[in-house]
């Protein structure tokens, strides 16, 4: 049987996913996949410097310069006949280009439903599977293969570095550390992330009753222009993260009272103790903060961000998860109470 092993150790093959979005025309493999995940892969393949593979539900294993032309199939949809046939086809034609599997180290970069299918097969051959994004996000996948540099505003990125930067958990910093630095750090519009750790994710998933992991939870922005008004925004990245997300009642923070309604019902209450609240808050997050000079176009950036990171805490717009509803009604029952 194969095992799993930490993903410091560096592997013999790296598999990578294919994804959805592709080019319009033939191309090699490597430039067909145009996602920003499989942007993402590829560059992390590249830097890593070992052999490495597209698993592809329509062609089973692919080497990034072999031509494929665009296709439409997606594995989890064929039937279970296809998927046992096609790791078997994967399994056998990656052993036929780089010898024998067993004890061979085999990173893999993919969804449940791609590697769950081959698994098996390489555990057959004796290999040894690493499946460092396992029970990640797709906000976490993307920070787990790094992020833009620090120290640039909203206007000198692109949408995928910003999200990058705000996927930067590198840069976050303690609420502490962002206190220390004063207004004048922070004295502009702009997008945040919030990070939480391990024991901070223990109490939401207590606080839920349901799983909850460590990385990004939430993500806002402070400042933008009110359309369809064009009234202009005197807030700033200081003024909501210091004086509303920190500090203060939770009933003017959609961020605060998410949280204090968690820990409430962590405790079986609908009350929320404001102290308690901040304290844990200084304990357990990090943020990460991007000004930006341009409020007029912020609020529809952070419409066309939150698509991408999806972070589970953020409620407006977003698809209905069952810890968004569990969440809904642990806020309603702080709301009614308050």
């Amino acid at each position: 049987m194969g095992s799993s092993v930490p993903p410091s150790i560096t592997p013999g093959v790296l598999l990578v996913t294919c994804v959805k979005t592709k080019q319009q025309y033939p191309c090699a493999a490597k430039d067909l996949y145009i996602s920003t995940l499989f942007k993402k892969q590829k560059a992390y393949a590249e830097r890593l410097n070992v052999p490495w593979f597209i698993l592809s539900a329509e062609h089973g294993l692919v080497a990034p310069d072999e031509w494929l032309a665009p296709y439409e199939r997606y594995l989890p949809d064929t039937p279970a006949t296809y998927r046992s046939a096609w790791a078997d086809w994967v399994a056998a034609r990656l052993e036929l280009l780089v010898g024998t599997l067993r004890g061979t180290t085999i990173e893999i970069h993919a969804g449940a439903d791609y590697l769950d299918a081959i698994r098996h097969q390489l555990d057959a051959r004796g290999a040894i599977v690493i499946d460092p994004l396992n029970r990640l996000t797709y906000g976490q996948r993307l920070a787990w293969y790094g992020a833009a540099e620090p120290g640039q505003t909203v206007s000198e990125f692109d949408d995928q570095s910003i999200i990058d930067k705000l996927l930067d958990q590198s840069v976050a910093v303690a609420p502490s550390a962002f206190l220390a630095a004063g207004s004048v750090a922070a004295n502009s519009a702009g997008l945040y992330s919030w990070w939480i750790d391990d024991q901070g994710a223990a109490d939401v998933s207590h606080g839920l009753g349901l799983p909850f992991q460590p990385g990004l939870i939430y993500a806002g922005l402070a400042g933008a222009t009110r359309w369809p008004s064009g009234t202009r925004s005197q807030s700033t990245l200081w003024l909501r993260i210091a004086t509303m997300h920190l500090a203060g009642s939770h009933e003017f923070s959609t961020f605060r009272r998410t949280l204090g309604a968690i820990l409430a019902g962590a405790t079986g209450s609908t009350r929320v103790n404001e102290q308690e609240l901040s304290d844990w808050m200084r304990d357990h997050l990090r943020v990460v903060t991007l000004p930006s000079e341009d409020r007029d176009e912020l609020g529809r950036l952070e419409t066309r961000v939150l698509k991408v990171l999806d972070p589970p805490l953020n409620l407006q717009g977003m698809t209905m998860t069952p810890e968004r509803k569990r969440l809904k009604a642990l806020r309603r029952a702080v709301t009614k109470n308050a």
